[in-house]
């Protein structure tokens, strides 16, 4: 699927310890007491037709519905969203070419108002790169980071103590191309992520069939490249984005092109991340539109996986091995619309949230959590363009 080019005159508006260090165990207990009755949910969307920014929901998690409360946030573009790890602030990727007269995205700051639903305005920065689609925070909270895919970059910025981001500190230009002439004539930076021990960062590059690694500074934002610099894929696989099992020795990463998961094994030591399996989240003989691989999640207690493929329009369930990391398929079952732009499980666990981008949906899937296992059936709610899930 190309990616669509997102063109604005300017962004308006704008002028805890390491999970490694608390253990997983402990994390996966935090997830089990989570609330079971009504959440609140910030979700981030394009604004190409008729949503304005970023939208909170309340959820009831006994039923599984969600009710809108209203637009949380102006703002231009938000497709991804992440919280700070105290919840008190919440980062924006916007996800446009032109910021502030420059050809650049952008990334906003708010002020989490979770009693009024309500997100405050605190500053927006230039991402130095252009179509920013992914947005993270280190485990202190006083570094943010995010990619660019249409540029093939990616940028850091300090947090200052108000929650408001500085100017970019790092900036990494790629260049080259892949085998792909169509999907990789450049590089696509398209997700940022940061190691369990919050001493390295991760950036994927689609373009350039790559897992760029960088060793973080957490107080000044500054990244220096590791040692090796970077873990490669298959060529024309597309590494798309990455997420860490709770016990920050294995992490996983969704390749957009070949739609597949590859399960990696992360060397802190060594700065150094092997593979050990693969496994595909596309429908086998699938002969309609282009399946592309997108999104995965993980439950709290490491235990069971799930990852959406666009095209065929499916959410892929997995056994975890609590070990090795490994996956083993337990099911697959339709996303409730049309590409699935981001998937979340809410806080009890008992439900997977799917973002379906263009039928203009949020789709409820009910969850069996002691086998795994999705309801072939969801819940279907109306929202234009939504992007990104987030649970406060």
């Amino acid at each position: 699927m190309n990616r669509r080019r997102f063109l604005r005159t300017a962004l308006q508006g704008a002028a805890i310890a390491p999970l490694a260090a608390r253990g997983w165990r402990a994390f996966a207990a935090d997830a089990g007491s989570a609330d079971t009755g009504q959440q609140l949910l910030y979700v981030g969307t394009q604004t190409l037709k008729t949503s304005k920014g970023i939208y909170a929901y309340s959820f009831d998690a006994s039923t599984g519905t969600l009710t809108q409360k209203g637009l949380a946030a102006w703002a231009d573009n938000p497709t991804y969203l992440v919280f700070s790890p105290d919840k008190k602030y919440l980062y924006a990727a916007n996800e446009i070419d032109h910021f502030g007269g420059a050809k650049s995205g952008g990334v906003s700051a708010f002020a989490v108002d979770a009693a009024a639903a309500k997100l405050n305005f605190l500053n927006a920065v230039p991402a130095d790169g252009y179509g920013t689609t992914h947005v993270t925070v280190d485990h202190t909270g006083k570094a943010v980071f995010a990619a660019s895919y249409d540029s093939g970059s990616a940028v850091s910025f300090h947090v200052e103590n108000d929650g408001r981001l500085s100017m970019p500190v790092s900036h990494f230009q790629y260049t080259g191309h892949g085998p792909d002439k169509e999907r990789q004539t450049s590089p696509h930076a398209h997700w940022v992520t940061v190691s369990p021990d919050n001493r390295s960062l991760f950036v994927n590059d689609l373009g350039l069939d790559c897992i760029h690694i960088y060793k973080l500074d957490a107080a000044t934002a500054k990244l220096t490249p590791g040692t090796p610099e970077a873990w490669h894929s298959d060529p024309g696989a597309g590494p798309r984005s990455l997420l860490f099992h709770p016990n920050g020795k294995i992490a996983y990463c969704v390749e957009e092109m070949s739609s597949m998961i590859v399960v990696l094994d992360w060397n802190a030591a060594k700065g150094t991340l092997t593979s050990v399996q693969k496994v595909s989240t596309r429908t086998e003989n699938w002969t309609g539109p282009t399946a592309t691989g997108c999104k995965m999640v993980l439950t709290g207690d490491g235990l069971f996986a799930y990852a959406c493929d666009r095209g065929d329009n499916t959410i892929t369930s997995f056994k975890v091995d609590p070990e090795t990391g490994k996956l083993t398929q337990l099911g697959r079952v339709s996303c409730g619309g049309d590409i699935p732009r981001h998937i979340a499980l809410d806080k009890s666990e008992k439900w997977l949230l799917v973002a379906n981008q263009v039928s203009d949906t949020i789709s409820v899937i009910a969850r069996d959590s002691v086998a795994g296992t999705l309801a072939s059936t969801s819940k279907t709610f109306a929202l234009s363009r939504p992007q990104c899930l987030l649970f406060y």
